[in-house]
């Protein structure tokens, strides 16, 4: 066995981008969600983690930049681990973080050069409105959420099921 320089080493490893993403519902339990203006459907608000940041920093540097308002990262509720996909030449890791809930919207200043609209929708409701890949967050982090403990999602489905 060959001993390799550490440098050489971690060099070699593979390599992830990493998003952050925020679980906030309204007083009666519906799910933010938002309509970004460059894709075609809504998504959780939330970012990639840039380099040097925790994933919980990521998630409030990107409300703070989406919506305007400072929330609080509480629990990790889902982690979603993708392989590469479409233009996207390294697999994704997505934290879903609880950031409680909001009363209404109207503390909510929408970055409009990023996205086009805000609302809450039922579980059903977000389901329909998030792509395929992303819409098993929904239900890991409503069970996540209720049990007090994070869930672990691969390409969308608990492991085992593909």
């Amino acid at each position: 066995m060959t001993w390799t320089e550490p440098e050489v080493w971690y060099a070699n490893l593979s390599a992830f981008h990493a998003a952050a993403s925020a679980w906030i519902t309204d007083t009666t339990g519906r799910i933010l969600l938002v309509k970004p203006t460059y894709r075609d459907h809504w998504t959780f608000p939330g970012g990639y983690v840039e380099e040097g940041e925790y994933p919980h920093q990521a998630c409030v540097r990107e409300v703070r930049e989406e919506l305007g308002i400072n929330v609080m990262v509480g629990t990790l509720l889902v982690v979603d681990w993708a392989p590469p996909a479409g233009q996207r030449p390294r697999s994704l890791i997505s934290f879903t973080l609880d950031c409680g809930s909001l009363a209404d919207l109207s503390e909510v200043n929408l970055a409009r050069q990023e996205l086009e609209d805000i609302a809450f929708f039922t579980a059903e409701e977000a389901e329909q409105h998030l792509p395929s890949n992303v819409s098993p967050r929904v239900r890991a982090a409503l069970a996540a959420r209720h049990q007090k403990t994070p869930i672990y999602l691969a390409a969308g489905s608990p492991p085992g099921d593909g």
